[in-house]
């Protein structure tokens, strides 16, 4: 088997890569961002890497990737299971894996403590493939951080040629980052992109899509074909802001993405429908009872009397937003209502399991109505 190490030339859909001293760790936010505005949440978020690859030209029949997986665990939760490794080969997914151990961070949601076990490397591996050149692409687990090590092929790998489709730069919150879908190209941007042949670089961050300007100004220095923003929900759950200050951080932040992306299209994407914040406002807190029972749910604290003062629910941002874009009147601004592309009626049969976040059929749907809607 030969050895090549993971270099940033192998690596699509991250903004940055970080060399350290245990592999290579992709970054969806560069490090004068991470400085700027290190949260711990934000920080944990923009290095799980939804929608990056490895991606490389290879005749080898055996591919195994060595990383290093970092994993999250809940106490007085259930497991949660490990991330997977999907492999694709000339734009088919063939087969997906996981590394076991790793780093472990294990997180007390009741009194937000964490302790963090270092873990060792492990392998992923698939056999058995077609002899011949072929584009290979390894999508990484989109909720585990991953530090890459090195490929071991039985052929040798070469960093694949740069793509020719256009460039769909995405953000949102924890559903656009994939949480609670399966696999990595199962998460909806994913999904969508694969569907409509563009180019993913998904700045997803679970609980951190809050207007922050270091993410304005990340989109603005980065090229695209089309940028989306899908704000809100978290705004809404971390009752971070009232109207006055939403209204102005919205508009703020796309005259910043305008600095660097004059005429490129842009959507903003009011959020999807969620019961629990549809009319009350935050915070969001994990439900106690059902996390006594060992289930992970969801509740809203917000009084619903005080929205008039300006607190925020879904209802009013999207309402917001819709008036935000049609004020701005620019030709290459679109809006989208989250609702349509999921939406009360789907929630009867595609409930959200934890009151927040979609499964993976409802992932699917999103994509599949993004892909035909916008992309």
């Amino acid at each position: 088997m030969l050895t090549t190490p993971v270099t940033p030339a192998l690596v699509r859909g991250a903004l940055e890569v970080e060399q350290t001293p245990r592999g290579l760790l992709p970054h969806r936010l560069p490090a004068w961002a991470r400085a700027q505005l290190p949260d711990p949440q934000l920080l944990m978020a923009e290095s799980m890497p939804s929608g990056v690859r490895v991606a490389f030209r290879t005749a080898a029949t055996v591919i195994e990737l060595e990383a290093l997986p970092s994993k999250r665990a809940y106490a007085g939760a259930p497991p949660r299971p490990d991330g997977t490794y999907e492999l694709v080969v000339d734009g088919q997914v063939v087969g997906g894996g996981s590394i076991p151990g790793g780093d472990v961070l294990t997180v007390d949601m009741m009194t937000g403590r964490a302790e963090s076990v270092e873990g060792e490397p492990g392998r992923v591996r698939w056999d058995g493939l077609a002899a011949g050149p072929k584009a290979v692409e390894i999508w990484l687990p989109h909720d585990e951080s991953s530090r890459l090590v090195a490929l071991h092929t039985d052929a040798p790998v070469e960093p694949a040629a740069p793509g020719a489709s256009r460039v769909w730069v995405h953000h949102g919150s924890s559903i656009s980052h994939g949480s609670a879908a399966e696999r990595p190209t199962g998460t909806w941007p994913a999904y969508a992109a694969r569907l409509a042949g563009v180019d993913l670089v998904n700045l997803g961050f679970a609980g951190s899509a809050l207007v922050d300007q270091c993410v304005a100004r990340t989109i603005r220095d980065t090229p695209a074909d089309l940028v989306s923003l899908k704000l809100g929900i978290n705004v809404t759950n971390h009752d971070l802001m009232r109207m006055r200050g939403f209204t102005s951080a919205v508009h703020g932040f796309l005259d910043t993405i305008r600095d660097g992306h004059p005429d490129t299209p842009l959507v903003v994407v009011s959020p999807v429908w969620c019961g629990i914040h549809e009319e009350t406002p935050g915070p969001a807190a994990p439900d106690m009872s059902a996390l006594a029972e060992g289930e992970v749910r969801f509740v809203a604290l917000g009084d619903p009397a005080e929205v008039a003062a300006g607190r925020l629910t879904l209802q009013t941002i999207r309402a917001e937003l819709a008036r935000i874009v049609d004020q701005r009147a620019d030709p290459h601004l679109t809006y989208v209502d989250g609702l349509s592309l999921y939406g009360a009626e789907d929630a009867v049969d595609l409930p959200l399991p934890d009151g927040l976040h979609p499964d993976s059929a409802t992932h699917r749907l999103i994509g599949e109505r993004f892909a035909k809607a916008v992309l």
